[in-house]
């Protein structure tokens, strides 16, 4: 049996030779990669901005490369270990795969849905599993839950304006609140009222046409967090119709995507989609028959 004493040294001797191959990579890629010099043995992988982190050793044009970076998310000059990419790019790739998974898998929480001082409604899934194997029924309301809506809601309003989940609650929580205070302020300074907000729980984005038939406003706003990716799994976007029903062709839907920190901010993108509101109601149009 080995001693104690004995495990403690070779515990000893193992981290001193990750410390040791540690700085060794780090010095290998040290004129490559300034975002990488910043960043010790266990810092957090996913703080390191993409696009100003240059793994590749000696590149041809540094400055070229960098430049290119800036312009995409995309994971370029990641450099390689053979055939493979090198541990800190693919541990950043599985890191960046559980954001998006997270974001997918987990649910907004009741406190958030409370603190926008909405009541929350359910689409006609009975659970997360239910509403990414099921879209289409992402897309309905049962009886109960319209009476629901008929009960709480001031029917016919000029602007209806509700929030669901869709596929990413994490782009729910994170910008959801800035962005519909700030359309509700932009309507407000344009002199536009708008209905009885609320939340729904595994909705789709076709769910707007059947609270626009139910409710009847002009115009049907709706906040949902998309589908994420590897670039952010904060990315909302914002669906609008005018007289919105549920034979009407997608093109007559406006969008305002990518509303994240690394897009379009909540506060900004809120106040751009009141001024759109308040051309659809001029023009009495929304998607391609709008003129913007």
């Amino acid at each position: 049996m080995i001693s104690e004493d004995k495990i403690k040294d070779i515990i000893a001797e193992v981290l001193g030779s990750m410390g040791a191959m540690g700085a060794g990579d780090q010095a290998s890629t040290s004129q490559a990669s300034p975002a990488s010099e910043a960043c010790e043995a266990l810092c957090d992988l996913t703080a390191v901005d993409l696009k100003k982190e240059l793994m590749v050793p000696e590149p041809c044009n540094r400055e070229a490369y960098l430049k290119m970076k800036a312009t995409t998310p995309a994971r370029i000059g990641i450099w390689r270990a053979g055939p493979r990419p090198l541990t800190r790019s693919l541990l950043r790739f599985r890191a960046d795969h559980a954001v998006a998974q997270d974001a997918v898998f987990s649910n907004v929480s009741d406190a958030f849905v409370e603190s926008l001082g909405m009541f929350q409604i359910t689409s006609c899934c009975k659970d997360k599993d239910h509403f990414l194997t099921r879209p289409d029924l992402g897309r309905k309301l049962d009886d109960g839950t319209i009476a629901l809506l008929k009960e709480k809601c001031a029917l016919s309003p000029k602007v209806q304006v509700y929030i669901a989940d869709g596929l990413s609650s994490t782009a729910i929580e994170t910008n959801a609140k800035d962005a519909y205070s700030s359309i509700l302020q932009g309507l407000k300074g344009h002199g536009i009222e708008t209905g009885t907000p609320f939340f729904l729980k595994y909705g789709r984005v076709p769910a707007m046409d059947v609270v626009s038939e139910v409710l009847t406003p002009e115009v049907t706003v709706l906040l949902i967090g998309e589908r994420p990716g590897l670039a952010t799994g904060e990315s909302m976007s914002c669906y609008m119709a005018y007289k919105a029903s549920t034979t009407m062709p997608e093109a007559n839907r406006t969008v305002i995507s990518n509303i994240h920190k690394g897009g379009t901010p909540a506060v900004e993108a809120g106040a751009h989609i009141a001024d759109i509101i308040k051309t659809m109601l001029e023009q009495k149009a929304s998607g391609l028959d709008l003129k913007l």
